[in-house]
Formats: C-alpha cells, sequence, structure tokens
C-alpha cells in the first residue's frame, strides 16, 4: 500500500502501516516494491525525481516542522527568546548599576536601543550558537537514536525531499528564535520608557529612527551568523549520527572561535571567520560606518553556510539506509565533513589578503588615534550640551590624539591593555590648547576602552556638574572600535 500520509507521532515506527514495511536487504526491498529500491540501495545516487506516490512536498515540509516543535527542549528555547531578553532588558534598567564592560551596556539608561544591543551582543557570543545547536543538531540524528530512518523514507521516497525538509525546517525554527530575541528586546527597550537618540561606538548621536534601522539591520547580521552555525549543526548531525557529538558541533566551533579571538590573530584570518560577521555589526554604529569587516563577515558567514550544507547533503544521499548498523559515521564521513570547512576557511583568508587592505593585526598606532579622537570630538559636543556651554563644531574642535604603549617601550601596535593616548582639541576664541589623558584597553577584535585620567573636570570623574544637577560625565570612558580593514597608514 502506498500511503502519502505521515504517521500521527514523530519517528516512531508503530504508526507505519505493516505492509509498507521494507524489506531487509536490498535485493529483497527490489523484489517486494520496486518504487522504494532507490532508497536502500548502498551509496545509490539519489533520483532525480520522487517515486510515485511520494508524500507531497508542502506535507513533507510540515511535518518536519511539528516534529521540530514537538520537542519540550525547543518549546523552551522559543518562549525563552520571545520573553526573557524584554524582562532582562527592563530588570537592568532599573538598576543602578549598568553591565558598563559590554557594548552600549553604559548607554542603557539613556536609550532603550542601547538595551537590544546588549542583548545581541550576548547572543552573538554563546546564546545563538547553543540554539542553533539545540535545533540543527539534533535534525538528522534523532531518526539514528529513534530507528525510524526506513519509515520515513518508506512515505517520503525521496532523500533529497527529506534532506532540504529538515534543513528548511530547522533554518525556519532558527530564524524564528532570532526574530524572537529581536523583538522582545526592542519591547524591553520601549517598555522601559527609553526609546530616546542612541549614542553609537564613535559617540557620535543616532536619532531613536535611525537607531531603530540599525539595531534591526544588526539582528539581520546576526541571523546570517547564526545559519552558519546551524549549517554547521546539519552537518555535524548527519556525519556523526547517534553520537551526541553532532549536537555539539556547533557549539565546540563556537567555542573554539571565541578561543580564537582572544589571540592576535592577523587580521585577515581574523575577518576569514565564520563568527566574524557576529562581531562585524558594531561597524554600524561608527561614524564613518566600518562596513568592510561586515561584509567580509557576511561573505563569510554565507560560503560557510552554502559549503556545510552541501556537505551534509552529499554525506547524507551517500548513506546506505539498508544497513541497520549504519549510522552514516566513519572515516569518509568526518573527512568529507572537515575537510570542505577547512578548505572554505582557507579559501576565505586568501580573497581577505587580496581583496583588501588588512595587514598585520590590523590594530595601529594611526588608526588608533584617529578612532580615539573621533570619539572623543563627538562625544565632548554632548557634554558641551550637558553643560549649556556655546555650542562647537569638530571642525572648530580639531581635535587629535598621540598614543603609545607602555611609554614607548614597545611599538605602538597591536590590542594591550597598556595603551595611553593624550587627546587636544582647540575652542573658538580661546588661545590655550586643551589636553585630557586617556588609558586604553584594546582588544583583538578592535574594540577599546577608553578610561579618562584627567582634568577632573573633562574625564577625570564619572558625573559633571550641570545647572540641573550631577549627570553622568560622556566623556569619563569611552568606547570605540578601531576598523581592522583600515588602509595602513602612509609611511612619510
Amino acid at each position: 500500500m502506498a500511503t502519502t500520509g505521515f504517521p500521527a507521532h514523530a519517528g516512531t515506527a508503530a504508526s507505519v502501516p505493516a505492509a509498507a514495511t521494507p524489506a531487509a536487504t536490498p535485493a529483497a526491498a527490489s523484489a517486494a516494491d520496486p518504487t522504494t529500491a532507490h532508497v536502500v540501495l548502498a551509496g545509490a545516487p539519489a533520483p532525480s525525481q520522487p517515486a510515485p506516490g511520494a508524500a507531497p512536498w508542502r506535507r513533507t515540509l510540515h511535518f518536519e516542522l511539528v516534529k521540530l516543535l514537538a520537542q519540550w527542549r525547543v518549546r523552551v528555547a522559543l518562549a525563552a527568546c520571545w520573553l526573557v531578553p524584554a524582562a532582562f532588558v527592563v530588570a537592568v534598567g532599573q538598576q543602578t548599576q549598568l553591565p558598563a564592560d559590554t557594548v552600549f551596556g553604559r548607554w542603557m539608561h539613556a536609550s532603550g536601543w542601547a538595551g537590544s544591543l546588549v542583548v545581541l551582543g550576548f547572543c552573538c557570543t554563546w546564546a545563538l550558537p547553543l540554539l542553533t545547536a539545540l535545533v540543527a543538531g539534533d535534525a538528522f540524528a534523532v531518526e539514528d537514536r529513534l530507528g525510524t530512518w526506513r519509515h520515513l523514507l518508506l512515505v517520503v521516497r525521496s532523500p533529497r525531499r527529506i534532506f532540504a525538509a529538515k534543513a528548511l525546517s530547522s533554518t525556519a525554527v532558527v530564524g524564528l528564535m532570532v526574530v524572537g530575541l529581536t523583538a522582545s528586546s526592542i519591547a524591553g527597550g520601549l517598555l522601559g520608557g527609553t526609546g530616546h537618540d542612541l549614542v553609537g561606538l564613535s559617540g557620535q548621536p543616532l536619532p531613536a529612527g535611525r537607531a531603530a534601522g540599525l539595531v534591526l539591520l544588526a539582528w539581520g547580521c546576526a541571523l546570517v551568523g547564526a545559519l552558519a552555525y546551524a549549517a554547521v549543526g546539519l552537518l555535524g548531525s548527519v556525519a556523526l549520527g547517534r553520537s551526541p557529538m553532532g549536537l555539539a558541533a556547533p557549539a565546540l566551533l563556537a567555542v573554539v572561535l571565541q578561543g580564537a579571538q582572544l589571540f592576535p590573530l592577523p587580521a585577515v584570518v581574523r575577518l576569514a571567520l565564520p563568527s566574524q560577521v557576529l562581531l562585524g555589526w558594531r561597524g554600524l554604529f561608527t561614524a564613518p560606518a566600518q562596513t568592510g569587516p561586515l561584509l567580509a563577515g557576511l561573505a563569510t558567514a554565507l560560503a560557510w553556510t552554502a559549503v556545510a550544507t552541501a556537505a551534509a547533503y552529499v554525506l547524507f544521499v551517500r548513506r546506505d539506509f539498508a544497513n541497520p548498523t549504519d549510522d552514516g559515521t566513519g572515516r569518509s564521513a568526518l573527512l568529507l565533513g572537515v575537510a570542505p570547512l577547512v578548505g572554505v576557511l582557507v579559501a576565505s583568508t586568501v580573497v581577505v589578503a587580496v581583496a583588501t587592505p588588512a595587514s598585520g593585526t590590523g590594530i595601529e598606532r594611526a588608526q588608533v588615534e584617529r578612532a580615539v579622537a573621533t570619539s572623543f570630538a563627538h562625544l565632548y559636543r554632548l557634554q558641551t550640551d550637558e553643560l549649556h556651554r556655546p555650542s562647537v563644531t569638530e571642525q572648530q574642535l580639531a581635535t587629535g590624539a598621540t598614543c603609545d604603549r607602555a611609554g614607548g617601550r614597545y611599538a605602538a601596535r597591536g590590542p594591550g591593555s597598556d595603551w595611553r593616548c593624550v587627546v587636544t582639541w582647540h575652542l573658538p576664541g580661546a588661545q590655550a590648547v586643551g589636553s585630557a589623558v586617556y588609558q586604553l584597553d584594546v582588544a583583538a577584535d578592535g574594540r577599546f576602552v577608553a578610561d579618562g585620567d584627567g582634568p577632573k573636570e573633562v574625564n577625570g570623574y564619572f558625573t559633571v556638574r550641570t545647572p540641573h544637577g550631577d549627570q553622568a560625565n560622556p566623556l569619563w570612558q569611552v568606547d570605540g572600535l578601531v576598523d581592522l580593514m583600515a588602509p595602513p597608514p602612509s609611511k612619510g
């Protein structure tokens, strides 16, 4: 009996009609039911068209979605994605202590859009890899554990269709999670009543409308990065069979990449990592926008998604489903799973090295000085407004910075916490040149935090005295971002 329906309970053999049970061997399968012989032949290429009587494509996708959403852990994760960010942003907004060590954390009281970006930063570090592992890392392995491959293949009769349905359903659920994180974190900021202008990573003011667009764009970039992890999860699930290591593949990759980000890798290697897009979105909030690292990250993430998905597909259609002891694992499976990813990493590095001006660690004296001077000029105007002083333009300020490391004992390049910068500026009608000192901690990914070291009335204290009372001093601590893809400074 040919059936086009699906069992009521996902992956349960009992709901498959007894007459449709496949034969135990390829030869027997061909004799018993010629329309399903292609499914059980070891290593046989997949047919271009599904066999007659196969389940419709729409029902196949619907079945995989229902099966995925029926898992309690996926439901819990989905609920958390739609509820926890809003609760977090509202709760932190009520506190006096802010997560100032995170990007945009110190601005959570000033703008609700900062709360969404704090959530985004956390998700890009850990949450997104774990969520993709939860969804995509078990998409194929669950069939191995339950022993339901034969029944699924008998109903659908197209390995290609099964693979596409599982990949699309996993992508849809991951997308639903990211949409939930985005909507919830934004709602939390707006519920806190702080949907005001945002201060960018170069200290520039971002009106609420522009900030909203950039926040949505940043979450969209994060979704692209999440899809790369999801593709690795699919590949791990296919290549490692019922082994739990397939479920852990995206999380393990995230740990490795997080560790790599801590080291002063060459900029061309750093920009070619699939996790770059999860950091590159910060370039949207600088002035001018640092689009180069973001575009490199997007291209790399898309390449990883395509290559990992293709490798998973090849492994899946080559699998011998007639052998009940074969779960797709083995030396060849590992080779076909790892080699393409190593290849895309090498190719991405070569492309970045050839097509971009990135060199060294990407952190040079001139780039740091430019970033510090730009941020100071923007924030000085913000402080001027707080103190109700006469307005000045950045052209009038003519801000400059002179930076070194460890008092000049080391070459002024590379990440480190021993950077020191002296910022100078001019005021209209004044002969004296203003100066302020900052101690910098520059991370390997280009982000820096500058702590003000005086004078007190400029940047040496965390508050300033205004006509309306003490207010937060925007020049006390300064966040910034060094463009890792900026051209090297010209010599002479």
